[in-house]
């Protein structure tokens, strides 16, 4: 494995300036997630660091080698595409060792079959490897792209969206054993997504993404609680964060220069015996929670309650801010 580093990498596409200036360290044996809605330039970095595009301006190093010169197969990195992309004429234990007959690796027989069954088994499929691909399930065609990328031992795996056409069921398996994984085999790894429950729940560090720009780096709580500006702020939470005017609720004492607070579910307390300000138009059971949608005068807010708390549509309750995000004019959070 390998750390890798990105200082200032620009990419045109004609007159669409696809990233913007992209500085990011990928340590090594780190699982770092780059979360962004689509057109935000996740997929561009990852063809970058390939080497399937050539950036305009910057360096790309791996390991510390400087790879802006070298072809794909020179820069020792695997690719998982967000489709399947296996041979369907080959069965899956010659899927996965297609990568390793490469006449550049020059393996012993004995090693491949030996590396072969020790990565089926590790993302579970070893049970299928004498099925054709084609007989296989998604989720299990996904298991035999991933461990076609792992028996490569590269210095950093990229995954484009590898779980985004799964059912929800199969993508909270695959986002565990992804996971562990990654952990079992120290590998250092970028994972690029829209979906945040991905992002929040596989990465040691998130990188958000926004027209081309990385706009801010942590972990996946420092990017949750306390974001550079509303749009790393919309990026997380369910329900989504709420935003909302200055002095709508009490219970806030809001910096100068507010013009947006946020207020995610635990930052909005229902209060018994205060005066109401607030009136419930319907709500979302969910079995262990539910979603209050509420109206404060002709504004909309969603949080979540406790299950047995006795209300219903139209009933009027009492809402204050506890310790909520403060946003000025520009978007920028506020302290």
């Amino acid at each position: 494995m390998a750390e890798v580093v990105l200082t200032g990498i620009d990419k045109h596409f004609g007159d669409t300036h696809a990233v913007k200036g992209v500085d990011l360290s990928i340590g090594d044996g780190e699982f770092v997630v780059l979360l962004g809605p689509t057109g935000a330039g996740k997929t561009t970095l990852l063809r970058l660091i390939a080497g399937l595009e050539r950036p305009d301006a910057g360096r790309i190093t791996i390991a510390g080698r400087d790879v802006a010169t070298e072809a794909p197969a020179g820069r020792d990195v695997a690719f998982v595409f967000q489709q399947y992309s296996l041979y369907p004429h080959l069965s899956v234990y010659e899927n996965l060792a297609f990568p390793l007959k490469s006449p550049a690796r020059r393996m012993e027989k004995d090693e491949i079959d030996r590396r072969v069954r020790e990565v089926a088994k590790m993302v579970r499929i070893d049970h299928k490897l004498e099925n054709r691909s084609t007989r296989l399930s998604g989720g299990e065609m996904q298991r035999v792209a991933i461990g076609r990328a792992l028996v490569r031992r590269p210095a950093i795996y990229l995954m484009d969206e590898p779980l985004s056409s799964l059912d929800a069921k199969l993508r909270g398996e695959l986002r565990l054993e992804l996971k562990r994984i990654q952990r079992d085999l120290g590998s250092t790894l970028l994972y690029v997504t829209h979906d945040q429950i991905e992002a929040m729940t596989m990465a040691d560090r998130i990188g958000i993404l926004s027209e081309g720009r990385l706009v801010q780096v942590g972990t996946p709580r420092e990017i949750y609680a306390d974001p550079a500006n509303l749009h790393v702020a919309a990026r997380l939470g369910q329900p989504h964060i709420n935003l909302l005017p200055d002095g709508l609720l009490p219970g806030a004492a809001a910096p100068k220069g507010t013009k947006t607070v946020g207020a995610r579910t635990e930052h909005i307390e229902i209060v018994a015996g205060e005066t109401p300000n607030a009136e419930i138009d319907w709500i979302e059971h969910l079995g262990d929670q539910n979603h209050l949608h509420i109206r404060v005068r002709e504004h909309r807010l969603v949080t979540l309650a406790d299950p047995y708390l006795e209300v219903k549509p139209g009933d009027r309750i009492a809402l204050r801010y506890r310790n909520p995000l403060y946003f000025g004019a520009d978007g920028q959070r506020l302290t």
